[in-house]
């Protein structure tokens, strides 16, 4: 059994940078499509939310209208007990029973007049929420309108570069392979943490890519060895010669050209 290569610490770093330069052209492809998904989702619950509330309304207003009909019903059943009473006074034998039936006619009565009176609350309410319910369906409308719009932009923006995406994606993957598995684990906590998602930078003008802060000289030298992996103290990014990087950065331009040539 052939006994596996150790790898060099430059070797290491240029895996690393190769997957680094992968992962921020991924990274500049979903910048262009910015907040759109986020947006899109938002008013896809915005719709939720909308049509909810107006099914709320919808079924208040229908609450509203059955106990209108209860009430109207009630005032039919009054009536007809006052007609009864009425025609029960014609036949009377004293006046104790006419004042009993007089009662339960003025009783009947009051009862139409609540009754009315709560027709009358209630139609108000109606109407009140009729209101709501046609600012929610228009509020409604607008954002229907507004996601349609952003879902069409983000469909232009996702075809444009869906097909370079889905390659940088699979190139990511592959390089993900031959970079060392701790440095790789390091590797996407530090991208994690960066705004920029850069975790490996060149140092330029004797300052770390990441925090601009300069290095001490002897430092710089040991960059430029390519003996062993060094991290910035201050933005804690990991280290490379700008040669290595501009180099690493062709290298990877030209790979991909190619492959999205093919594509």
């Amino acid at each position: 059994m052939a006994k596996k290569k150790n790898t060099t610490p430059e070797e290491k770093l240029r895996a690393l940078l190769a997957l680094q330069v992968i992962d921020t052209k991924i990274d500049l492809i979903r910048e262009v499509r910015g907040e759109l998904p986020l947006e899109v989702q938002d008013l896809e619950d915005d719709i939720v939310a909308a049509q909810s509330k107006i099914e709320k309304v919808e079924s208040e207003i229908h609450d509203l209208n059955v106990q209108i009909t209860e009430k109207k019903n009630i005032i039919e059943l009054a009536k007809g007990l006052i007609d009864k009473y009425k025609t029960q006074q014609e036949n009377v034998r004293n006046n104790r029973e006419f004042d009993a039936l007089s009662k339960e006619i003025e009783f009947q009565e009051l009862e139409i007049q609540l009754a009315e009176k709560r027709i009358n609350e209630y139609k108000a309410k109606i109407a009140h929420k009729e209101e709501i319910l046609a600012e929610n369906k228009e509020k409604l409308v607008q954002i229907q309108e507004a996601l349609e719009a952003k879902k069409k932009e983000l469909e232009e923006i996702t075809a444009e570069n869906e097909k370079e995406e889905a390659i940088l994606i699979e190139e990511s993957k592959k390089a993900e392979a031959k970079v060392d598995p701790r440095l790789l684990k390091a590797y996407k906590r530090i991208r994690r943490s960066a705004v920029n998602g850069l975790a490996v930078v060149a140092v330029e003008r004797g300052a770390s890519g990441g925090s601009y802060i300069k290095i001490p000289p002897q430092r710089e030298i040991d960059i430029a060895a390519r003996k062993k992996i060094i991290i910035d103290e201050h933005s804690g990014r990991i280290l490379v010669d700008p040669a290595m990087a501009e180099e690493e950065q062709k290298k990877m331009d030209k790979k991909l050209a190619k492959l999205f040539k093919e594509a």
